[in-house]
């Protein structure tokens, strides 16, 4: 029998160099000691970048350079969390990385989510996803991960709409082809796929303290954001209950 077009030529199992590629060790620098002052970090304004980039940079030198950018106007306790993360990421880090960014977060929670922009705050609880200290922390935000990848995924795809995030479509321009995969139809007006989505994680973030004020805090800033596709469901529900 002919096998049929694949997406990925060479099938799933080709992407597992891209993959390892990106998870490739940070060399460079020493992390601070274990019981570096977080206080004293947070009072220590970033330096500005500077541009161009220095040539003979370690990775480790390139990653705080690009960070410096990132978060100007920020502190080295931020810069310092997304090191962490950075190297956290990776197949292989300093041995010190998973203690520091533990104790980080069981000090500093309230600073780090009121401080650290939201795309951190994801990278930190994706970091969870493999270096929580329970298995409860792990599986929370392994569901987190998938949650936020999926919605960048379809995100991404949304922008070559040509349609702004925050405008709904139309529910007369439905196009009423299958599903991929066989699967069925989920009711735009009815259904409770978000329901089963997010609210089991919602309720396991209650009973999960070390990371579950963290997934609280991220959904809440994602039932608070304007342009996203749990929005625009909710927009088109209303224009619909209004039409009737």
């Amino acid at each position: 029998m002919r096998k049929p077009p694949q997406t990925f030529q060479d099938g799933i199992g080709s992407l597992v160099p891209q993959y390892q590629k990106r998870r490739a060790l940070l060399t460079g620098p020493d992390l601070p000691p274990h019981d570096v002052d977080f206080e004293l970090l947070k009072d220590q304004p970033l330096p500005a970048q500077t541009l161009p980039r220095p040539e003979g940079l370690s990775r480790v030198a390139k990653k705080r350079h690009m960070l410096l950018g990132e978060l100007a106007g920020h502190c080295e306790l931020a810069l310092l969390h997304g090191l962490l993360v950075s190297h956290l990421r990776k197949h292989t880090y300093p041995d010190a990385a998973p203690a520091l960014f533990m104790r980080m977060w069981a000090e500093q929670e309230e600073w780090l989510l009121n401080n650290l922009p939201t795309r951190w705050l994801i990278s930190a609880v994706i970091t969870f996803a493999e270096h929580g200290q329970s298995e409860a922390d792990r599986n929370l935000a392994a569901r987190l991960n998938i949650l936020f990848s999926l919605m960048k995924i379809f995100e991404s795809e949304r922008c070559f709409s040509g349609r702004p995030p925050q405008k709904p479509f139309r529910i007369e321009d439905r196009n009423k082809a299958p599903l991929p995969m066989g699967m069925k139809d989920f009711s735009v007006l009815n259904g409770d796929l978000e329901a089963h989505l997010l609210a089991p994680i919602w309720r396991d973030a209650n009973t999960t303290p070390m990371i579950g004020p963290l997934v609280r805090h991220l959904l809440e800033l994602l039932n608070q954001d304007d342009g996203t596709v749990f929005r625009r469901l909710a927009l088109m529900r209303e224009t619909a209950t209004k039409a009737r």
